[in-house]
């Protein structure tokens, strides 16, 4: 899952699709050839939704899933950036760069892994769960979201994963309560080889601890403004026990028992 020397490129893309999928969630399809060939799971593009003084910084999103010429991308609308795209209908074009950054890394050997998301956090590990399933890895998945009508992606995971657990904050669908209690319960119960977590940083730091307590390895990917995505601003420094990063350009995704989680950063809106 590393980059080649070609990685990355601009390229102008068409809108394909653009959809509400949960409530305040977008799925936007992108004609995008060349990403769709070069992204590994993990990964993000960076996308200008706008020109001229409209939403000048690009944005960036994990891939949900790439497919042919074809990448899918999850979008929560939060701010001016993501509220251009939810505008955007077939063959409106728009172009990006990508893709970027590190994605998750699955060593040899693993064989069940536990995939955890809080929110939008599904996104980047969607692709995860495909590529480990096509390798034979068995992979159990923990979605977490407010309400029934901020889940999604469901369905998806249910069609590759070995057992999908949801749990809401009001337990309008699947157990109610965390997903926090949801993954201890499975830590308990089964055994893993790998643990991956994507979803608010204070979700991500309760799996990365319950990990460790359960001695499996964890891998989390971090959400960051990263302004330029190519590691020259700075807007998105991780503190690590190796000293500061960039979660554009050294991560997005890092070994958990990296991360100093004290020092670190609460991602601002797009």
């Amino acid at each position: 899952m590393m980059a080649d020397d070609t990685r990355p490129t601009l390229e102008r893309v068409t809108v394909l699709a653009n959809e509400r999928v949960a409530e305040g969630v977008g799925l936007m399809v992108l004609h995008a050839p060349r990403c769709a060939a070069a992204v590994q799971p993990g990964e993000f593009v960076h996308l200008r939704v706008a020109t001229g003084s409209d939403a000048i910084l690009r944005r960036p999103f994990s891939v949900y899933h790439a497919h042919g010429e074809r990448i899918e991308l999850l979008y929560q609308v939060l701010g001016k950036g993501t509220l251009l795209m939810a505008e955007k209908i077939a063959g409106d074009e728009m172009d990006l760069v990508g893709p970027l950054g590190h994605g998750w890394h699955v060593p040899e050997g693993v064989t069940h892994a536990l995939l955890v998301a809080g929110g939008l956090g599904a996104a980047p590990l969607a692709m995860l769960a495909e590529k480990m399933a096509q390798r034979g890895i068995a992979v159990t998945v923990a979605l977490g979201t407010p309400t029934a009508e901020r889940l999604f992606g469901r369905e998806d995971f249910e069609r590759i994963a070995r057992q999908v657990v949801v749990a809401t904050d009001d337990g309008s669908a699947g157990e109610h309560g965390f997903v926090t209690v949801a993954a201890e319960r499975l830590l308990s119960e089964q055994r893993f080889d790998l643990v991956c977590t994507c979803g608010p940083e204070a979700m991500e730091r309760a799996i990365a601890r319950l990990a460790s307590a359960h001695r499996v390895r964890c891998q989390v990917s971090l959400e960051r403004l990263m302004a330029c995505g190519i590691g020259a601003c700075l807007s998105c420094i991780v503190s690590t026990r190796d000293g500061l990063k960039r979660a554009c350009v050294d991560g997005p995704v890092f070994d958990a028992e990296e991360v100093v989680w004290d020092a670190s950063q609460t991602p601002p809106k797009h």
